[in-house]
């Protein structure tokens, strides 16, 4: 019987059952039941928990739960209670099983729910879902197997590729187009214009038209109330496999690389070019017309004032070299002693 099965019938399963699915090794009671999961400085008997860092290995000798998948890299010479099985990465082994159970947990819908508005020519595939009080306008594409729940609008010719889902609230204005199996959360906005604008002669801010569009790549994840601005002219792109929190704003023209993380209330400003496998941790702020280099990593509220040519980890406002930030940050904390340092010896001076 597998997980699945198990979790449909009875929602327990064995460690035995465990180490089939996630390729694992078993230390202790292969018949050890578990049918709930939680944190390892939480666990109770019954539950199923994960081990992935060694700052968490002191709670092995103590912890209650009936099954701890771990990494079998991680140094333990002690005892537990606890049935362990052993795989490469913990926490992606408790992602995969967590992937399953949600399976069963949350099915997919099918068909079209009423009231809602499908406009003419349109094409549902029969796999799809469209919830009620959703709008489906004009030259609209739904793939295969996409989810489309409550209160959702698709503007004009706007594309949603295949086993793509957007929850209830999302907007994704005309001409956008989302790739394949991308998650769109609540109240994202998807083409909202781009924030131009131009004074005039006397000085009065007039609109700049933003008639560009959003290109979201396949496998792309967007977090609740993120918006991702319309381009002016062209498109505002955002690259395979990319994982957006929520509450982030990304303005017009920007371009993000692939497999790019930005953590919640990220701010980049329009034209701005991220490369790949880049993470923007939370509220960094990123300033317009700028170029950052693959692979690089942002602290927490960190600022972007200009480009940044050279992979690495950044830190502080303007963001420097993650190493030096922190040196400063010592030195900073101690400049009321040096200052009075400095003021006694200036008086000694004299």
């Amino acid at each position: 019987m597998t997980i699945t099965q198990a979790r449909l019938d009875n929602m327990t399963f064995t460690a035995e059952q465990i180490a089939a699915v996630v390729g694992g090794r078993i230390i202790g009671n292969a018949q050890a039941v578990v049918s709930d999961v939680a944190g390892i400085e939480t666990a109770q008997a019954g539950q199923l928990c994960f081990l992935g860092d060694p700052k968490f290995v002191h709670y092995l000798p103590e912890t209650k739960a009936s099954i701890v998948l771990m990494t079998s890299s991680l140094e333990w010479q002690g005892e537990t209670q606890a049935t362990l099985v052993m795989v490469e990465n913990a926490r992606g082994a408790m992602a995969q099983l967590l992937r399953m159970v949600q399976e069963v947990m949350q099915p997919k819908h099918r068909g079209i729910e009423q009231p809602c508005f499908i406009a003419e020519g349109v094409e549902i595939p029969e796999d799809a879902y469209i919830g009620a009080f959703s709008y489906i306008a004009k030259g609209a594409k739904i793939g295969k197997g996409a989810q489309i729940y409550p209160n959702c609008y698709v503007g004009e010719n706007v594309k949603i590729g295949e086993q793509t889902t957007l929850y209830a609230g999302v907007k994704v204005y005309y001409n956008c187009v989302i790739g394949n199996y991308c998650i769109l959360h609540a109240g994202a906005v998807i083409g909202a214009d781009g924030f131009g604008f131009e004074p005039d002669a006397e000085g009065v801010l007039q609109k700049v038209p933003q008639i560009g569009n959003v290109v979201i790549a396949d496998d792309v994840e967007i977090g609740a109330n993120t918006c991702i601005d319309r381009a002016m002219m062209g498109t505002s792109h955002i690259g395979k496999n990319s994982k957006i929190d929520n509450l982030v704003q990304l303005g017009h023209n920007i371009t993000t690389g692939e497999s790019t993380i930005m953590c919640s209330q990220v701010g980049v400003a329009g034209s701005t070019t991220i490369g790949s496998h880049c993470v923007l941790a939370g509220q960094v702020g990123v300033a317009g017309h700028l170029t950052i280099a693959d692979n690089c990593i942002f602290g927490a509220q960190s600022g972007i004032p200009s480009n940044v040519n050279k992979p690495g980890m950044y830190m502080g406002t303007p963001a420097i070299d993650a190493g030096t930030w922190r040196r400063a940050v010592v030195g900073f904390k101690n400049l009321p002693d040096i200052m009075r340092t400095v003021n006694k010896l200036e008086k000694n001076a004299k």
